[in-house]
């Protein structure tokens, strides 16, 4: 095809072990693009309503959009399931190069379903696919499994999707890694993974990818590295990634810090780029197709952790496992964020779940006060690399109590520890405490995967100053940011389609992804008005997945936790009442067409062409 698309999923049964071709409906790619969209539309056609995500006959896929595998900079790929950790949507983006390796194999897409009767991997090489044997793999860590089957292939090119020992037992915030450093990390597809016994997808394709207009896809390729290359936002994360937002978020005072109960860490400096710069980076590096170059290779030369091989501690990880654990040692944060590379544990929960666990020992509601010989309290990093160790093996202790996630965790432990149990639907919060902006607050409530940094988040305008249709936002006003979040997470999920990287979004403007857009597969969206058309649509296609599968609209809300007035800050003494919360979302779901129970209107679902086609193969 010369468009962008092969217009082929490859379907994969575990059970029996067959798999097959299967064309993609021209209403699917018309509707719902790609990527996102098509993992969200199929996910509710083929994946049985309600049922166990860790069932067999839950369905995972590995989704690319039209743009990936192409010159187009900064584009990605993403796993879409049914999140074990949440029971919502999930769908998880990953960088690097495992993504244009499902499209050099000749597919937009693989749907897996089944579960394998024994430990396996998937051996697609150009099509041709193999279900090989992995009881020798199950165990070991995803470096060394990515190693392993590179030395059986003999080709160290294959791309390689795999889980660690985390996955394999089902951990409910278990990541799939794909490729060295880069993860398919929250809402726990490695547990998806792990309980079909699959252990890894190993991919080598040669088919090219190519394009409608191939002049004038060129000409875009070639504007958006322009934009790219001017922004100054883009030439800070070539800098520093992203790592130099912890002291933006400690100055703006929302910065986790012990579980949530502040947003200021006078050891900042230290987990951030300023502390990563002195001691971990070597250098820049990208994921394929990328000159962003966010991420920064680096070895610990000196210390405890001497000769740690790290990429780059992103602010959410610095974040999570540094300042929320009161743990200010670049040193130590860096091990333990490679430890849950390794492991196969997202590190983001795995912050919050750690975080929740010293605090709930600090109050004496914990059963097991001591982890690994270690008192499990604020700033121990041998009680944090205990538990990590704990959780991914589902050891008798905290490590079962904590595999679960911390909204399980809490509801085991009691009342009183539910009130300082930090997560949305299940899904532990960011790293971006919301009682310093309200706008933040609105989109981790609304997110469609529980609390999520990737949903719309109004950073820009909330905390940066950013201008909102002409005039400056008020960071800690309660109306008139649901116009704002919507906007946001109309064009990100557009964009998700497609399926752009996070950070190309800071350089290139909407014009310029429909340039690149239309010239690789001739059709056209009509503007930002038809981005914003077709977020809608895939934004309510994952309300309706959510509302059907039982998420409770009354969850649209902060945990208890924001409910207490921040200590100290810019935004000393602020927190959110339950009316603040109301209010909030009541103006969210008018704007959305929704009704006053979160449901989709009538009106809304015809004017998005929702009503309803049903996928079958």
């Amino acid at each position: 095809m010369n468009n962008g698309y092969f217009d082929k999923f490859l379907m994969i049964d575990l059970s029996s072990g067959n798999s097959w071709e299967a064309a993609v409906p021209d209403w699917l790619k018309a509707s719902f693009v790609g990527g996102k969209g098509y993992g969200l539309r199929l996910l509710y056609d083929l994946a049985p309503p309600q049922g166990d995500p860790l069932a067999a006959d839950n369905v995972l896929m590995f989704m690319t959009g039209p743009l990936t595998g192409t010159l187009a900079p900064s584009m990605r790929a993403c796993v879409v399931t049914k999140s074990p950790l949440t029971g919502t949507l999930l769908d998880s983006y990953f960088g690097g190069s495992f993504g244009p390796e499902i499209k050099y194999c000749g597919y937009d897409g693989i749907i897996i379903t089944g579960r394998a009767s024994e430990p396996v991997y998937l051996w697609i090489d150009d099509g041709r696919v193999e279900i090989r044997p992995a009881r020798k793999l199950w165990g070991i860590s995803t470096l060394e499994v990515n190693k392993t089957i590179k030395e059986e292939l003999k080709d160290d090119s294959v791309k390689i999707a795999c889980i660690g020992p985390a996955g394999e037992n089902m951990v409910s915030f278990a990541l799939i890694s794909c490729e060295y450093n880069r993860q398919a990390g929250r809402g726990g597809a490695g547990a998806v993974m792990g309980s079909k016994n699959l252990k890894a997808v190993a991919l080598r394709g040669s088919k090219p990818v190519r394009v409608w207009d191939q002049g004038k896809f060129l000409e875009a390729v070639e504007l958006a590295y322009r934009e790219l290359k001017d922004n100054p936002d883009i030439k800070s994360l070539t800098l520093t990634g992203t790592a130099s937002s912890v002291p933006f978020a400690n100055e703006a005072g929302v910065l986790p810090r012990r579980n949530y109960y502040d947003g200021v860490f006078e050891g900042a400096d230290e987990i951030s780029d300023f502390g990563q710069n002195k001691h971990l980076w070597l250098r820049s590096d990208a994921c394929t197709g990328c000159p962003i170059r966010c991420s920064k290779m680096g070895y610990l030369r000196s210390g405890r952790y001497r000769g740690t091989v790290s990429d780059i501690v992103e602010y959410e990880t610095a974040a999570m496992l540094g300042s929320n654990l009161e743990i200010s040692d670049v040193k130590a944060v860096t091990h333990l964020a490679h430890l849950c590379d390794t492991l196969g544990l997202d590190s983001m929960s795995a912050g919050g779940a750690i975080g929740f666990a010293m605090e709930a020992a600090e109050k004496n509601l914990l059963p097991q006060q001591r982890v690994c010989g270690h008192e499990i309290k604020f700033g121990s990093v041998e009680a944090a690399e205990g538990l990590l160790r704990a959780i991914a093996l589902r050891e008798d202790g905290p490590g079962i109590l904590l595999a679960g996630g911390v909204r399980r965790a809490a509801e085991k432990l009691g009342v009183q520890a539910e009130q300082f149990a930090v997560h949305i639907k299940g899904l532990e919060t960011p790293a971006w405490g919301p009682r310093g902006a309200t706008g933040i607050a609105l989109s981790l409530m609304t997110a469609d995967r529980g609390g999520c940094h990737q949903r719309g988040m109004p950073l820009g305008e909330d905390l940066g100053g950013v201008p909102w249709q002409g005039r400056q936002v008020d960071r800690l006003a309660v109306t008139g940011k649901a116009e704002i979040v919507i906007h946001h997470q109309n064009y990100l999920a557009a964009l998700d389609t497609f399926v752009k990287c996070d950070f190309g979004t800071f350089g290139l403007s909407p014009a310029t992804y429909l340039k690149l857009y239309h010239s690789c597969t001739g059709r056209s969206l009509e503007g930002e008005e038809g981005l914003q058309a077709l977020g809608a649509r895939i934004w309510n296609m994952g309300r309706l997945y959510n509302l059907r599968e039982g998420i409770n609209p009354a969850e649209d809300t902060l945990p208890p936790r924001f409910g207490e007035p921040l200590p100290s800050g810019p935004c000393k003494g602020h927190s959110f009442s339950r009316d603040d919360l109301k209010t909030m979302v009541e103006e969210y779901y008018q704007l959305r067409g929704w009704t006053a129970k979160g449901v989709p209107g009538e009106e809304t679902l015809k004017k998005l062409q929702l009503t309803d086609t049903f996928c079958r193969f």
